[in-house]
């Protein structure tokens, strides 16, 4: 089974493409164990406090146009919540959604292991904006500075001024950005890596999928740029979905 990492983005024609092979895998775990569809449990912050995501709707919507699947979504307050084991039991896939980058790496701290767990078993992971970030063994939360100098826009630095690296979620070895080259945060990963925070990575676009299980492919409508520290210097190249 696969790790999936989006890159954001809301574009409903590009749901299918993005959320399709997701879908297939966890319908695969589901089918291994007998159940009648597969479940997905959908892991999300809410930042009006209320366990309710704004965005909701709209990731139903992308799971029914990847191929459909039975959603327990959980909901924790952005402030302070925290996900509980409860929250993956019977999952056969997991989606963990977007919005601030730190309240999630946070939230999902607690099942950090069980995670781990799950994906090593056999069901898929999707994260999905923030979710992708989380993922990464060394995860780049945001920030738009390194010492002081800027290195994206301020709107990308997720209300932290440095750029700062703490451990992920450890699903895949490598840093992963999101919203690529609609925020510009390629650059904030090339400043990074040359800078020595973290070895490299890579940034998505935004409705594109990065997918990384025995192979390693992109789907959607955007690019993958793959950042490198070299001898010479970073090196930057693309995968095209």
């Amino acid at each position: 089974m696969s790790v999936h990492l989006v890159g954001g983005g809301w574009t409903p024609a590009h749901q299918p493409d993005v959320f399709r092979g997701f879908i297939a895998e966890a319908a695969e775990r589901a089918a291994a164990e007998g159940a009648p569809e597969p479940v997905v449990a959908l892991l999300l912050l809410d930042p009006h406090g209320r366990q309710e995501n704004p965005y909701l709707d709209y990731y139903r919507g992308a799971i029914a146009a990847g191929g459909g699947a039975d959603v327990r979504v959980t909901g924790v307050s952005e402030v302070d919540g925290e996900f509980a084991p409860a929250a993956l039991a019977g999952a056969h896939g997991v989606l963990v959604g977007g919005g601030p980058t730190p309240g999630y790496r946070r939230a999902v701290e607690p099942i950090a292991g069980e995670l781990r767990r799950l994906v090593a078993s056999g069901s898929p992971y999707l994260g999905f904006s923030a979710g992708a970030a989380i993922a990464a063994d060394t995860a780049l939360l945001g920030g738009w500075r390194i010492g002081g100098v800027p290195v994206c826009q301020e709107d990308a630095g997720e209300d932290l001024d440095e750029v700062t690296v703490e451990p992920g979620i450890g699903l895949v070895d490598l840093t992963v950005e999101v919203h690529a080259a609609q925020w510009g945060t390629l650059a904030r990963l090339i400043a990074a890596t040359e800078a020595g925070l973290v070895p490299g990575g890579v940034a998505i676009d935004e409705d594109t999928a990065l997918i990384v299980g025995d192979t390693v492919r992109v789907a959607g409508g955007g690019s993958v740029w793959r950042v490198e520290a070299t001898d010479r210097g970073v090196l930057v190249t693309t995968l095209g979905a």
